[in-house]
């Protein structure tokens, strides 16, 4: 045990918790069981041991950015917290996110040094894992802290002081429940933060139909705090309490924040279709139409009215039950089925749910007692029979739904007790002709035996905790699947225009919920993009048709900049993953094999925490200067409960190969997953054109096929930022700001030169910042900052950085092109110059036909002639005539420096210099290219 004495940090979702603790140097076992919440071994004792003395931590900011996009919610949350002791101290950084979240990305920055997270199949990962264990070393944990919440917890020594940011990344897709999306947020700090800060920003093309944004923490005197402004498409969020305001008095440090943060919302519905976008080659379809009519349906309910059940359990589903029968329409048909050891019936067949009708089940409900064990095969099978029956003997109305809603909180114990037999039974009855529903009472029930018997019978599952809300809990449920609006739906899209589609055909459509599909489309063509909608409804069926049309975010959203990228992309990857996982479950061995493989290549792929993958981070160890890994988890509810259950590895090396892997178009992942590294030396090409934005004149077209080289300058004031390279094909932007002289020099001009770069490709997600300070690089909001004064390797999934020592960087984006930005150091006390950049581009032909830009539009070749070679004003610097463009031009023979090979004097490359900023070659003039922004496009 280590002697240090540790601050332990909890953040919950984002939000800083002290503790003081004394530190177990053990493994923190990764355990995702909510059915069996306990610490995790080597933390128990350390979490027993807390202390009230001074910390001397300061948490400077907790920060929560969420981005939600047509629904798919981007969630960062980010801590700094700074060692303020003369010795180093263990922080932990715990938050809180949704189960059906995956965590995308983890980071810590300690003292200038960033450690990334890489995610692996858990079998890799698993030895890591060890490796640590064995060496009395922390790893991470995600475990399961309640019913909508898991929890994520990391910990790390960090130098006396010094500052440690942690960062952690997920996402999800907003799944609709009853009319609406909601946005959870558990906020309990424990004790005030400097800066504490949640936003949280919407973006829905449909529209904004409603929103509402409070904390069941605040008072009305502080609900203003709660800051919104909703305009038709865009919704703004922001809840930033200044440290008095987190003062629950004014002379106590005790905080009023502690519960929940909420935004619920809900979109226009106009189309009958529903709502679809297209984005960077792939689309997604939102269906769910507005005023349809209710299918009404034919509902057993089966309840467990064992031993177990007795006392609060029973009485709270009687409350329920009392609830849910008086809500049925007179339309619907209903049984009641108990079970123990005994299987009883209100009545031989189901009822209509007339007034008088389920006032007499009602009173038969008040009545249930409790006793006996647990026989639920037979309760379930009588069910089954029940309808049937009905329906053969045409009972029910034609048109309806039959469904089965299944409560217990036990293991089967009575008749047949066998898990997998009472599955093979319950499937080969129902034959798929009705959906069964389960809710599953407490911590004691088997709950993947449910989930998976659900899943294989149209249904699903749902746990009920046992609390005091219970009730209100099984009526919820109900009230999720009690009103269904269509039956049999298929979501149909032509053969020839996509691919990779996610699950097209549903058993029903709920009201209040939302079918989703994504896809890929092919060679991303939208022009006979015909969407069909079939189903089931009420009395007719339902059919709807139209042509699907991209929204242009760009126009829509025009002040926003490279968050939209590829978020329908990682949607779809998000969906088909999950899907995939639930497939996993059922069906025969080799189906579940192959699905999921599959998920697990898609998680890798994606970079996707999912039950299948763990996320590794190699963090420093400052007392003997090891490292160690930390591992984050996500278990299956089947690991959960069961903990022999293996998951087997595919692909990757980790075992059988998957035989049908979707060929995906783009990598996506983590923003880096590589270390610091001295780097090996950059070969620049000598064969191919390169185009250089560098010193004064500024540009440089190199075209080594004739042996020539065209340049020109372009004149204005300090502050300009121009667009040199712009490809709408690729999704790649380029813009360059210049700077000038500190005072105006004794010749009375004033030099300008560039000084900032903004790139962005937007179809890789990534964009970047070089400034002559420094480096800075996004990816899907994740944020790096890199220093000239180190030398970094970092690769990526999409793009590679190579920082040379105060000389270069160079930008290797995947399957595209390379940039080169060369830092020119002028002495610090220089009475003009300041610092400036070069940029170079090399694999220019990579660029698509539609490039252009002040830079980019010569990327395909310019055409000219010169002719006419005649003194002019310096006699070392002739003259000529350059026909280009249908134009004559004086231009004169002069030269520029290439830096790429000796960064401080550069290499005279001789050069025609085009006057007048560049007139008659550049298209348009060269104010065409100015920009009010450095990611903006003109």
């Amino acid at each position: 045990m280590s002697g240090l004495l540790g601050v332990r940090l909890m953040l919950l979702w984002g939000f800083a918790c002290l503790w003081l603790a004394g530190t177990t140097r053990g493994a923190l076992v990764v355990s995702g069981n909510p059915d069996a919440p306990q610490e995790p071994r080597g933390a128990a004792r350390s979490l027993q041991r807390r202390s009230t003395s001074d910390t001397k931590v300061e948490v400077n900011s907790v920060v929560v950015d969420c981005t939600v996009t047509s629904r798919f919610a981007h969630t960062v949350m980010t801590s700094v917290a700074l060692n303020k002791a003369n010795s180093s101290q263990e922080i932990f950084f715990e938050v809180e996110l949704p189960k059906t979240a995956f965590i995308t990305n983890f980071s810590m920055e300690i003292e200038g040094e960033v450690y990334a997270g890489e995610v692996k199949e858990k079998e890799k990962a698993k030895k890591q894992y060890e490796k640590a264990v064995s060496s009395g070393q922390t790893a991470g944990i995600v475990k399961a802290v309640g019913r909508k919440m898991e929890k994520f917890s990391v910990s790390v020594n960090v130098a006396a002081k010094s500052n440690v940011t942690f960062i952690l990344t997920y996402e999800e897709l907003l799944e609709r429940k009853l009319g609406q999306y909601e946005i959870l947020i558990r906020v309990k700090p424990k004790s005030l933060v400097h800066r504490f800060q949640i936003v949280t920003d919407i973006y829905e093309p449909q529209g904004i139909a409603f929103l509402d944004a409070h904390a069941t923490f605040l008072s009305n005197e502080l609900l203003p705090l709660v800051e919104k402004t909703v305009t038709d498409k865009k919704a703004h969020i922001s809840f930033s309490p200044t440290m008095e305001q987190q003062r629950k008095c004014p002379d106590c440090d005790g905080t009023i924040i502690d519960g929940d943060f909420i935004v619920k919302y809900d979109v226009n519905r106009e189309q009958s279709l529903g709502d679809i976008q297209i984005v960077n080659g792939y689309f997604v379809h939102f269906f769910a139409p507005p005023d349809l009519p209710r299918v009404s349906k034919n509902v057993a309910f089966v309840v467990d009215r064992s031993g177990s059940m007795s006392g609060t359990k029973m009485r709270q589903t009687r409350e329920a039950l009392q609830v849910i029968l008086d809500d049925l329409y007179e339309e619907d048909y209903f049984a009641l089925i108990l079970f123990d050891s005994d299987i009883i019936s209100w009545k031989d067949s189901l009822t209509k749910a007339t007034k008088e009708n389920v006032a007499e089940a009602i009173i038969y409900v008040k009545n249930i007692e409790t006793g006996g064990v647990t026989n639920i095969n037979d309760a379930l099978l009588l069910a089954v029979n029940m309808l049937d029956k009905d329906r053969r003997e045409k009972r029910l109305p034609e048109r309806s739904i039959d469904m089965i809603i299944l409560l217990t909180d036990g293991m089967p114990n009575s008749g047949e007790s066998d898990p997998r037999k009472i599955q093979e039974n319950v499937r080969a009855a129902i034959g798929g002709r009705m959906s069964l529903y389960s809710l599953g009472f407490g911590y004691d029930v088997d709950y993947s035996f449910l989930d998976v018997m659900c899943q294989q019978n149209k249904g699903l599952a749902r746990r009920i905790y046992e609390a005091s809300d219970a009730t209100l809990q099984l009526q919820g449920f109900y009230e999720e699947v009690s009103s269904p609006l269509l039956l049999d739906v298929d979501l149909r899209y032509p053969d020839n225009a996509v691919e990779f589609l996610t699950t097209n055909h549903f058993n029903q459509l709920f009201n209040g919920s939302e079918i989703v599909v994504a896809g890929r489309l092919k060679d991303d063509q939208i022009d006979n993009f015909l969407v069909e909608v079939f189903g089931q409804g009420f009395e007719d069926d339902f059919t709807v048709q139209g042509q699907a049309s991209a929204v242009d975010w760009d126009v829509m959203y025009p002040d926003e900049e490279y968050i939209f990228t590829n978020f329908i992309e990682r949607l779809w990857a998000y969906l088909t993953i999950q899907q995939l996982l639930d497939k996993g479950k059922i069906g025969d061995p080799g189906d579940k094999a192959n699905a999921t493989a599959k998920a697990l290549d898609m998680s890798l792929y994606y970079g996707f925490v999912t039950p299948l993958t763990s996320m590794v981070v190699t963090k420093p160890e400052t007392e003997d200067g090891t490292e160690s890994p930390l591992i984050a988890e996500k278990l299956t509810e089947a690991q959960r409960t069961q903990p022999g259950i293996s998951v087997p590895q595919w692909g990757h090396g980790g075992g059988r190969q998957s035989q049908s892997r979707p060929v995906l178009a783009r990598r996506r992942g983590p923003l880096w997953t590589g270390t610091w590294a001295v780097p090996a030396s950059y070969q620049y090409s000598t064969y191919q054109p390169v185009y250089v934005v560098d010193g004064d004149p500024h540009f440089l077209i190199e075209l080594p096929n004739r042996d020539d080289a065209l340049c020109f300058n372009i004149n204005d004031l300090p502050g300009t930022i121009f667009n040199l390279v712009r490809d709408p094909t690729s999704g790649i932007l380029v813009n360059g700001q210049i700077i000038g002289d500190k005072k105006i020099p004794p010749n009375g001009k004033i030099n300008t030169y560039f000084w900032r770069f903004g790139i962005i490709h937007r179809t890789l997600g990534v964009g970047l910042e070089v400034s002559t300070q420094d480096i800075s690089v996004f990816q899907d909001r994740k944020y790096l900052k890199l220093l000239w004064s180190d030398t970094a390797s970092i690769k990526g999934p999409n793009m590679d950085l190579l920082v040379t020592k105060d000389r270069s960087l160079t930008v290797t984006l995947k399957d595209s092109v390379k940039f080169v930005i060369l830092l020119h150091k002028v002495w610090e006390k220089h009475p003009y110059h300041r610092d400036y950049l070069g940029f170079y581009t090399l694999d220019s032909h990579l660029f698509s036909s539609s490039v252009h830009g002040l830079l980019g539009q010569f990327y395909h070749g310019i055409d000219y002639e010169v002719t006419d070679l005649r003194p002019g004003e310096v006699p070392e610097k002739p003259d000529a005539t350059m026909y280009v463009k249908g134009q004559a031009l004086n231009v004169t023979r002069g030269w520029q420096r290439d830096f790429r090979r000796d960064v401080k004097n550069g290499e005279n490359v001789p050069c025609w210099f085009i006057h007048n900023n560049g007139t008659g070659l550049i298209d348009g003039n060269a104010t065409d290219y100015i920009v009010s922004g450095l990611f903006k496009r003109v």
